[in-house]
């Protein structure tokens, strides 16, 4: 019996101190379970934390590497772009210079069209479409006994004969008058000194007579300087020929004497053959 006069409860425990300290562990029991689950809780929480940020960490880094990668490849392939795109206007521009020299360069040539070297566009210049150059006329060689000067003085008259359309017949008459007058030289007088003035192969002294003819401007043939020139000697000789009536069918020293009127006649006969041989050989047959 307590002295607060509590009667004492037969079915309560017998040690209140022991019941207390049972009740209070009893009551404490849960609440440390509680504490116990909220840190593991916490604390699990938190490791999820930290591990949920540093796999963000994780995957910032990679992202950012990734980019890193990604724009270096992306630098360089720019930079080659533009080192490509660099080169290609530099080609571009040289081969631009190079066509404008070869238009500068480039005869207007049709170039030819050609040597040239030939430039595109140009006709065609190869050996099968280029005619061939007529082959320049040759002198022939000295026949006769003639030297080269007195070939070429046969071919002159026989030249102008041509052109004035003077049968072969006073061809060979003009060349044996010239070899029995001058010896088939241009010949200036000395009589005349202005004769000299003018291309000559020799001086003669038979009067004021000049030229491959021996003609005489005092005689009416023309002016000195004229008759120098073997072409207009050569045309005054046979225009006067071919007035005399039958020349053609005259021996040819009587055709010659009927135009020189020479004191020795018969001189010019003896020429005749070599004039036919000389002719012949600046005229080939059929011409």
């Amino acid at each position: 019996m307590r002295d607060d006069g509590t009667l004492d409860d037969p079915y309560a425990p017998s040690s209140p101190t022991a019941d207390m300290e049972d009740g209070t562990s009893a009551e404490r029991t849960p609440a440390a379970s509680r504490l116990r689950t909220y840190v593991r809780d916490l604390t699990g929480r938190r490791r999820a934390q930290l591990a949920l940020a540093t796999g963000v960490v994780c995957c910032l880094g990679l992202a950012a590497v990734a980019q890193v990668c990604d724009e270096k490849p992306g630098a360089a392939n720019r930079g080659g772009k533009l080192a490509s795109s660099e080169l290609a206007q530099r080609a571009e521009q040289q081969s631009a210079a190079s066509r404008g020299l070869d238009r500068a360069a480039a005869p207007t040539t049709s170039a030819a069209a050609p040597s040239a070297p030939a430039t595109p566009g140009d006709p065609d210049t190869t050996a099968p479409a280029r005619k061939a150059a007529p082959a320049r006329p040759t002198h022939p060689a000295p026949v006769a006994g003639l030297d080269e000067d007195q070939m070429k003085n046969a071919e002159a008259i026989v030249r102008a004969g041509r052109k004035m359309g003077v049968p072969r017949r006073g061809l060979v008459i003009a060349v044996a008058t010239a070899m029995q007058e001058s010896n088939l030289y241009n010949v200036a007088s000395g009589v005349l000194p202005e004769s000299q003035d003018y291309p000559h192969q020799g001086v003669g002294w038979d009067n004021d007579s000049v030229g491959l003819f021996q003609q005489r401007s005092s005689s009416g043939w023309g002016p000195v300087g004229r008759l120098m020139d073997p072409e207009f000697a050569t045309r005054q000789f046979l225009t006067a020929l071919e007035q005399v009536p039958g020349w053609e069918q005259m021996r040819l020293t009587d055709a010659a004497q009927a135009v020189q009127v020479s004191a020795f006649p018969e001189y010019y006969q003896q020429h005749e053959w070599r004039a036919t041989r000389v002719v012949d050989a600046i005229l080939p047959a059929g011409r």
